[in-house]
């Protein structure tokens, strides 16, 4: 199951997609379906077809945005979280074990915040899991289907 836990950035993303929708591209889309519809017949109208399809998938994520926006729980930073890798944290760690040295940073999110960025991951994915509450110098051993790999944290820090 998805944790529903958003960072406050994250929620008014998720608020500015929702009011987007609302007031510019259900309103474009319903002129266009209207405007097809005047053209007389449906049944071979493909602006028509195309934009009724468009204006449900529009009004399906509405209905889920609000839904979601009631269900999210914003995690604040507070002091607390200092030292410790926790929900909201940027981190950056490095490969242990090989002749490589890998580093790797990245901010822990919940999942609604992944689309289009590449250097969040989500909360329940086995790397966050594997860095929850550990400090700076720990190791930690992430397992995937191929291998286990050895991570060292070099640094944690929150936006403020």
């Amino acid at each position: 199951m998805k944790t529903l836990l958003i960072t406050s950035e994250g929620l008014e993303k998720v608020k500015a997609e929702l009011d987007h929708l609302w007031r510019v591209e259900r309103p474009d889309t319903t002129q266009k379906v209207s405007w097809a519809a005047s053209l007389g017949d449906r049944s071979e109208n493909a602006d028509y077809h195309y934009n009724k399809k468009r204006l449900r998938e529009i009004d399906k994520r509405i209905l889920y945005l609000r839904k979601l926006i009631d269900e999210l729980k914003v995690v604040h930073y507070s002091p607390f979280q200092e030292g410790k890798v926790m929900f909201g944290a940027w981190v950056e760690i490095e490969l242990v074990s090989g002749n490589k040295r890998l580093k790797n940073r990245f901010r822990i999110v919940g999942g609604e915040e992944l689309i289009g960025a590449k250097d969040y991951i989500s909360i329940d994915s086995p790397m966050a899991q594997a860095l929850e509450k550990k400090a700076v110098g720990d190791e930690v051993i992430v397992k995937t289907p191929a291998r286990e790999f050895v991570w060292r944290i070099t640094k944690i820090e929150y936006q403020k």
